[in-house]
């Protein structure tokens, strides 16, 4: 029976492995179009849920707190969102009455905002003739048509009035029994563990994420409200109308990052053509929020929550995207905390070494301390190669040795 040569052996093996990882990776693939239909699909379901838990786990501590006089689990829950409920409360009646009177100025703003964007002109009669003679060249119509049909407002609002209400009534619920049977749920998940090892891990996934979210949550909320205090006290000092509006919006807009900034910059931009007409005097009240948001993310976040606690920019942006995508702003104030829980889970599930070299790179005078993290990193992948090139080294030697108890090619063993 002829044998096949090892080179077409060694290449079906890696066309097999090709093809089960290619495999695999079409099944990752497949569950995550099929994660994404159903995120789609349940929004009006999983949103207010996932918002329900993310909240439920930043009043843990309110409900641990107040279960430590002896209170009922049932009757703390139901505390925790009697308190929220206040907390929206106190929020509608501080945005009530600024709102009312912008809502009344709003004519008059939209008049300075159309002087305003007169400049702007002579552009687009630029543009409209270029158009022109485009149609023109290319024998088309002579102007865009765009026709905009009006449903009615009034309309709108009552077909989403019984949504809205059915997402907020799951939320409500949601929490509450969330909160009240945080424990329960936490000994029924370890009860499915059936080792050790696993029972060890999910016990410590559900603490960091506990510790996590709640920490970050507090936090943000405790800056959140000082970015709102000190919002409010510079617009009162620049004579910005109604400032304890801008503040309070500054505040909530705060929870969503990187968007909720950029969005209070528009605001406070149209709000100063609308209102002002100097230059100077329309960039003030947006300069001076980016002054303040600039010391919060540099200075105070850092100093609050921890180093440790922050991740990659980039990582967070995509999240906050894909949130703002699947859910809307619901998706935008729960796109953090998930990215917690999500980094929580996998590091107690798929734990990694740290990445350190056996011969550290020594910190100069001179040597910042990224360099030194650089420094030692290009250590370890130098570390690593000379492992790999001394383990081939060996192979190969193994190869070329004969085995035990045999002797070389041409010299016969002695007897």
């Amino acid at each position: 029976m002829p044998i096949r040569p090892h080179s077409e052996a060694m290449s079906e093996s890696q066309f097999e492995r090709v093809l089960n990882n290619a495999a695999r990776l079409a099944i990752v693939a497949m569950g995550c179009v099929v994660l994404l239909v159903v995120l789609q699909a349940g929004q009006v379901f999983l949103a207010p849920v996932t918002l329900a838990i993310v909240v439920g786990l930043m009043f843990g501590p309110v409900a641990d707190r107040v279960e430590s006089f002896g209170v009922p689990p049932a009757l703390s829950a139901a505390i925790v969102v009697l308190l929220l409920l206040g907390i929206i409360a106190g929020g509608i009646v501080v945005f009530a009455l600024p709102l009312s009177e912008w809502v009344a100025r709003a004519p008059l703003i939209w008049e300075k905002l159309q002087a305003q964007l007169a400049n702007l002109k002579e552009p687009l009669e630029s543009f409209s003739q270029f158009q022109t003679q485009l149609n023109d060249i290319w024998g088309g119509d002579t102007a865009m048509r765009v026709n905009v049909e009006d449903g009615g407002a009034m309309a709108s609002v009552a077909l989403l009035a019984p949504a809205v209400l059915a997402q907020m009534l799951i939320f409500l619920a949601s929490l509450y029994f969330f909160v009240a049977t945080r424990d329960h749920i936490r000994i029924s998940v370890l009860s499915l563990c059936v080792t050790r090892r696993m029972r060890w891990r999910t016990a410590h996934v559900f603490r960091d994420v506990e510790n996590k979210v709640s920490r970050f949550l507090l936090s943000i909320t405790f800056i959140n409200l000082c970015v709102g205090c000190a919002v409010t006290l510079i617009m009162w000092i620049i004579g910005m109308p109604s400032p304890i509006l801008w503040g309070a919006l500054a505040a909530v807009l705060n929870y969503i990052p990187y968007v909720g900034q950029g969005t209070m910059i528009l605001i406070l931009l149209a709000v100063g053509l609308g209102t002002q007409t100097n230059i100077q005097q329309i960039l003030l009240p947006a300069l001076c929020y980016m002054g303040v948001n600039f010391v919060e993310g540099q200075i105070i976040t850092p100093h609050f929550i921890g180093r440790t606690m922050t991740l990659n920019p980039f990582i967070i942006f995509l999240s906050i995207t894909f949130w703002l995508w699947a859910w809307g702003p619901v998706g935008g104030l729960v796109a953090v905390p998930t990215l917690l829980i999500a980094t929580s889970v996998l590091t107690h599930t798929l734990p990694s070494k740290p990445v350190a070299p056996k011969r550290p790179v020594r910190r100069t005078r001179y040597m910042t301390e990224r360099e030194e993290l650089l420094a030692n990193a290009a250590q370890v992948i130098r570390e690593q190669r000379e492992e790999e090139t001394n383990d081939n080294e060996q192979r190969k030697q193994e190869r070329l040795e004969p085995p035990d108890g045999t002797a070389p090619t041409g010299i016969e063993a002695k007897t």
